[in-house]
């Protein structure tokens, strides 16, 4: 009995979803350091410039998604008037977790010692956390907020976003969603009023 034959120079499958499975198996079998381009896009039935179709960089794989999301908040805050409250601005900051379902960045998060990640999370959400403080904090000093208050507003509820992604993953995604994780960590940062 013989297979049908694939249309040739057509990859086997070419989405970006495909590709980010790939990655994420290479990530826990080799470790992310020891997992290269060419090998995820062999993986996935891919060639290199089909990966960069869909991803800059093997961090891409991770935070795309993520990153979409913190690019509308970011347009959010920077509208005129987003910090006049704190009610809006815990709008915005839901919408960034809102809808999010397990990925490769939840999966590195809740993977990170067995993909020799730990680092790369470490580096890459600190860059995410501080461009979302200084759009915060920009918003807050729009609205008339003190600078250093402004500031250690904007680090906290940050802060509280990231942290409330990467608790969500480590427990597993059967447990809540990173929108409660952060509903349950907004109060906890309350005494420091955005008004």
């Amino acid at each position: 009995m013989t297979t049908p034959a694939r249309g040739v120079g057509r990859p086997r499958v070419s989405s970006r979803e495909t590709i980010a499975e790939a990655a994420c198996e290479l990530f826990l079998e080799s470790g992310y350091e020891g997992t290269s381009i060419a090998g995820i896009a062999q993986r996935a039935g891919v060639s290199r410039s089909s990966f960069f179709n869909y991803f800059s960089s093997k961090s891409d794989v991770l935070w795309s998604g993520f990153d979409e999301r913190l690019d509308r908040a970011v347009a959010a805050l920077e509208a005129p008037g987003a910090g006049a409250d704190s009610a809006g601005i815990e709008a915005v900051l839901a919408a960034i977790l809102e809808g999010v379902e397990p990925d490769p960045l939840a999966l590195a998060f809740g993977n990170a010692q067995a993909m020799g990640l730990a680092e790369e999370l470490q580096r890459e959400s600190a860059l995410r956390q501080g461009r979302l403080a200084t759009a915060l904090s920009e918003a807050a000093r729009g609205a008339g907020v003190e600078r250093i208050r402004a500031d250690v507003l904007g680090a906290a509820y940050a802060i509280v976003v990231l942290s409330s992604l990467r608790v969500w993953a480590e427990g597993g995604a059967g447990h809540g969603s990173p929108l409660a994780q952060l509903q349950h960590a907004l109060p906890r940062i309350a005494d420091l009023h955005w008004g």
